[in-house]
């Protein structure tokens, strides 16, 4: 059986590099994990979340034609759907940009009163 892109695979952590985790999956093959592929956030330290011997699922994002392998165990993780917002989608660019232009003025308008109190109002003479 060929490993194809994109198909999950259960494998088992034969090393640990600074760069990344080697897993063997099927056949006897064996793939890398990239430090990158291994937590949705910045992985410091491989060790803190991987260790020789752990079984992992993972997801191959790449097959190079000298036979690396490339895998993914952030990937190979199932996510929620995320929520579109629709109101959001299809409100247009006028209507956006109109509402910006309305909040900057008031904001504007905000401002330069608090700052003329400030100064004692308008007509306020120094001297």
């Amino acid at each position: 059986m060929s490993i194809e892109v994109g198909s999950k695979l259960q494998g088992k952590v034969t090393g640990i590099t600074n760069f990344g985790a080697f897993v063997e999956i099927e056949e006897g093959k064996t793939g890398l994990v990239h430090i990158s592929e291994v937590a949705d956030n910045y992985v410091k330290d491989i060790n803190e979340h991987l260790s020789v011997g752990d079984e992992v699922t993972v997801k191959v994002i790449n097959v190079e034609k000298d036979g690396k392998i490339g895998l993914s165990i952030k990937k190979a993780k199932d996510k929620p759907p995320r929520q579109r917002n629709n109101r959001q989608r299809s409100e247009s660019f006028e209507s956006k940009m109109n509402k910006f232009l309305k909040d900057s003025d008031e904001r504007l308008a905000s401002l330069k009163k608090h700052t003329e109190s400030k100064r004692g109002g308008r007509g306020a003479k120094r001297g």
